[in-house]
Formats: structure tokens, sequence, C-alpha cells
């Protein structure tokens, strides 16, 4: 099977699916045969999307909107046997003695509650040889002392990951997750922009110190982390489940 039908045939929704990972992943699914529904709040959806892919509105915060947009994928898809869960916000910087808890509650809302929401939502819709992923972080396997919530909400997706894949995993459902490291998206590059006053490094300082913190000495791409998801929905990876794969370039 070659990459250009990796996929083929798959029908896949996508949180997250107009900014970022999500809308890379998007593309790339696409590419490989598949056709899908990408959900995201209203304000972001995007115009203008590849044949066989729709769009829809959804705030992972609120269970009903989560419940409606999927039941509306599994209409427009007539059946749903792949959901990439890549909806996510990083905050501010924080320090542990600043943090806000009302923001650190929102970001857990999002981040970790918007995982189990839309895989409580989306498990009554999957058959055997589904397969559910969601987009964790370097953050699911260690701390950060200036985004003390991101790091909570992303080790509560590991655990939210490995217990949905006990509990799917009879219904030959499989739920992985990949944890990216520093991607250059747009939004990692205004977070490092605004922390100059604070690291004393520019953008491309910045991302120069992340590749150097690697194995390969580069930061991943967002192409390969949704090469790697593509893997975790594909028949490929049919014996995997409740893993995390680090997509970094080998943090240590």
């Amino acid at each position: 099977m070659t990459a250009a039908a990796l996929l083929t045939g798959r029908r896949v929704v996508v949180t997250g699916g107009a900014n970022g990972i999500g809308a890379v992943v998007v593309r790339r699914f696409a590419a490989m045969g598949a056709r899908g529904t990408v959900l995201d709040l209203p304000s972001a959806l995007p115009a203008d999307l590849p044949p066989g892919w729709h769009a829809a509105a959804v705030d992972v915060r609120d269970e009903d909107s989560v419940r409606a947009a999927l039941a509306e994928s599994a209409t427009l898809l007539e059946g749903i046997d792949g959901v990439v869960a890549a909806a996510g916000v990083v905050p501010s910087w924080q320090r542990l003695a600043d943090l806000d808890l009302a923001d650190f509650d929102r970001v857990l809302a999002i981040n970790a509650r918007g995982v189990a929401a839309t895989i409580k939502h989306a498990a009554p819709l999957l058959g055997t040889g589904s397969a559910v992923t969601v987009v964790a972080s370097l953050n699911s396997w260690r701390g950060d002392p200036n985004i003390t919530s991101y790091a909570a909400g992303k080790h509560a997706v590991l655990g939210i990951v490995r217990s949905a894949a006990l509990a799917l995993g009879p219904d030959g459902v499989r739920v992985n997750a990949v944890a990216p490291g520093p991607i250059a998206t747009d939004a990692l590059r205004s977070r490092m922009a605004s922390r100059r006053e604070t690291t004393g490094l520019d953008v491309a300082e910045a991302l120069d110190q992340a590749a150097r913190a690697t194995a390969l000495r580069r930061i991943a791409t967002a192409e390969e982390v949704a090469d790697t998801i593509a893997f975790l929905t594909s028949d490929l990876s049919s014996g995997v489940t409740g893993q995390m794969i680090n997509v970094d370039g080998g943090i240590q």
C-alpha cells in the first residue's frame, strides 16, 4: 500500500482541525484518501476544504456541542471510523505562585475534559477497526515551571488515552496518542516572540535552542506529526493501542 492510499475509505473527524497541527492532519489525510469533518469553533471554521471534507462547529468545553457535532459528522460521512482529537490551547506563561486558577480551569476544560467528551461521544459511533488518536504533548511526561495548567492537562490526556484503550479495546477500537515536541506553527512562533523579554531570545534563536535540545538537532514538523497520526489511524498499527508516540526529534 502506498502512502497516497494509506487511508482510502477512512471517515475521520478532526477536532481543532482549522489551524495548526489539526489543519495539517486534514490536508495529509485527504491526500491519503480519507474523507472527513473538521470540527472547530464557529469563528475558526475554514471555507476551503479538500474534496470530501466538511466543516461543523463545536466547542469541546460544551458536552452537548460535542455530542451534536459528532452526530452530525456521522450523518454527513455515513459513519465514523477515525477520530483525531487535536483541539487544545497553550496558556501564557505563569509561575506557580502567580497561577490564575480560573485560567487553569479553562485550560483543563479544553485540553483534558474536551478530550474525554470527544472520546465519550465518539465511542458509540465507532465500530471494530476504528481508531482514536489524541494530540498529547511532551508535557504529558514532563513538567514545565511556566505552564502548570498545560502540563496538568496533557498528563491527564495520557491517563484518558490509556483508560479509553482498555474500555474500548473489547469492541475492536484502538486509542493512542502522539506527543509532539516544539513544532514551528504560527502559534508557537507568536508565543516565542511574546516571551522574548523573559528569555532574551528572538524567534529564530528560540527555535535554534529547541533544535539543539533534540537528538536529531532539529525540531519535528507538523507534517511528521500528521504522518504518525496517519500510521496510528491506519491498519498498519492494528496491534497498537494505549500508547503514546513521541514525535519530537528525540528530546530526552
